[in-house]
């Protein structure tokens, strides 16, 4: 075992597993955009990659999923040293079903990560006897729109 999967092992020092499909215009991930941005918070210690794969659909809806051993540096930019360190939560299936989000001849990174930052109060939460009960995310779009009604008065 990986020591990443090892330490994921105590519950006293995970912190919240959040997962996302990022979906890109075209075969190529983001031509390595987005990777100088996920390296940097894996360097400041605020997240932890647990696993990334990565999709293509041609345009007639065929698809191709990769490892970041599959690609080259040119696709994903600085990230590909994290390989070393996944866990490889996704199952096969679990990556068929998120391959369905996508739109033919689109690439998409499935992305997997522990927000470290949050593991100290997670523990605390869970040494006080308190859980999780409801969680949830407000997309990014929602907040701008709220600010700028409430800006209009409306």
């Amino acid at each position: 075992m990986t020591d990443t999967i090892n330490e994921l092992k105590d519950l006293d020092t995970l912190g919240p597993v959040d997962w996302v499909v990022v979906e890109f215009p075209g075969p190529d991930y983001g031509r390595g955009m987005v990777a100088p941005h996920l390296q940097d918070l894996v360097d400041r210690g605020l997240v932890r990659v647990l696993d990334m794969v990565f999709l293509r659909k041609d345009a007639d809806g065929t698809l191709e999923a990769a490892e970041i051993s599959d690609l080259d540096t040119s696709e994903l930019g600085a990230i590909r040293h994290a390989e070393a360190d996944l866990a490889m939560v996704l199952s096969e299936q679990d990556v068929l079903d998120l391959a369905e989000t996508i739109e033919p001849g689109n690439s998409a990174a499935v992305l997997v990560w522990e927000n470290l930052w949050a593991a100290p109060f997670g523990s605390a939460v869970r040494h006080a006897g308190g859980q999780l009960v409801a969680s949830g995310r407000i997309p990014a779009q929602a907040v701008l729109a709220a600010a700028a009604a409430d800006e209009e008065g409306i």
